[in-house]
């Protein structure tokens, strides 16, 4: 028999409900406003920086106008700030959402499915799902116990570093809409290709053979379930984080493109990474693999080769094969792939890569 509860008590415990639902409305509220304000300042600056970099060079600094050094200055003192805005709000967003997809989850997802429509979604996950040279291996042996295909596999793993939404985002705000859409799709098409072909070759004997002796099997992951103020918080973690491990790159990305927009002449640019040029493509892919840069240092590259002249299908070629095929990885993924895989994983990206290079020349 349960005991009687008195209507006191009931009461009580509807006023503590009650109260708590209003501190949690003013909390969210709070939230919304600091946001709000937040978002509005980080506009106002925003759209002030490139007055401002001209005000610093060449009426603080009284650098003249039109000299390669004043046109080098101008556009470090707009990019650097302009460059980690861009990437420290876009790291805050993805933080948001990628809490949403772990490893574990992204395994169970790709768990069962087949080739062709594993490639795709493989590919579609890569662009969301946390991934560094580092998480390279434990990632392809989750795959691998999961019973999950090999090309699937690849597919993921070329989609992750290469589709990378930092870059889409940084593309999006220094070149425009078109710029970062074709690296969006030539990248997604790349991993999804590339993949498949890697599959249809059935080289699962190329894996060490420890790898190979792992049984497909679940393993036993217990997630938390985070609240929207845990997702928040791991947003600022992920700054924290990334951007704290990322801004020396990124600043020696930017003084390096700034060295091409003062000093280097144009017409050099047009003859070395031009369309003329029918070697520049496979040339940049070639010079790009042993690069190790991430995507937020090689995009201010990117802008300033574009801005001399250069090709492009060719800068596109060269900063995919930095980001996907890049020697640190390489040598990370030995540790579970035997040489010969990881020349064919090298020879059908890059084919892709330089695929892309080439068609992009040629209609753009």
């Amino acid at each position: 028999m349960e005991p009687l509860q008195s209507p006191g008590c009931s009461c009580a415990k509807q006023a503590t409900a009650g109260q708590a639902a209003i501190e949690k409305n003013v909390q969210w509220g709070k939230i919304l406003l600091l946001s709000l304000f937040s978002l509005g300042l980080w506009l106002v600056i925003y759209n002030n920086l490139e007055p401002f970099s001209f005000y610093v060079t060449y009426s603080l600094f009284e650098i003249k106008k039109g000299s390669q050094l004043g046109g080098a200055i101008q556009f470090f003192l707009y990019d650097t700030p302009k460059v980690m805005m861009l990437l420290t709000l876009i790291v805050f967003v993805i933080g948001v959402i990628r809490s949403f997809f772990t490893q574990e989850r992204t395994r169970q997802y790709l768990a069962g499915k087949r080739e062709t429509a594993g490639n795709v979604m493989a590919a579609l996950l890569g662009i969301v799902t946390p991934f560094c040279s580092c998480s390279a291996v434990p990632l392809f042996l989750g795959f691998v116990q999961a019973g999950i295909p090999l090309g699937v596999t690849f597919s993921f793993l070329i989609a992750a570093p290469m589709v990378n939404e930092i870059a889409l985002v940084l593309l999006y705000g220094l070149l425009g809409w078109k710029v970062a859409a074709l690296y969006l799709s030539t990248g997604l098409l790349i991993a999804m290709v590339a993949g498949w072909v890697i599959g249809r070759l059935k080289l699962e004997t190329w894996i060490e053979d420890w790898v190979q002796e792992m049984r497909a099997g679940e393993a036993l992951v217990f997630e938390r379930k985070l609240s929207w103020p845990d997702r928040i918080d791991q947003g600022k973690e992920a700054v924290r984080d990334i951007v704290g491990k990322v801004w020396v790159y990124v600043v020696a990305g930017i003084a390096v493109g700034a060295f091409i927009h003062g000093y280097v002449p144009e017409d050099f640019m047009a003859q070395v990474m031009g369309k003329d040029a029918w070697w520049s493509v496979p040339a940049a892919v070639v010079v790009g693999i042993p690069m190790y840069s991430n995507a937020a240092g090689i995009v201010p590259v990117v802008e300033a080769l574009l801005g001399k002249g250069a090709a492009l299908g060719t800068v596109l070629a060269f900063m995919m094969s930095v980001i996907a095929l890049s020697l640190p990885e390489m040598i990370i993924l030995r540790k579970v792939l035997k040489p010969k895989l990881i020349a064919v994983f090298v020879f059908v990206v890059g084919c892709g890569i330089v695929f892309t290079g080439y068609l992009f020349n040629a209609v753009i």
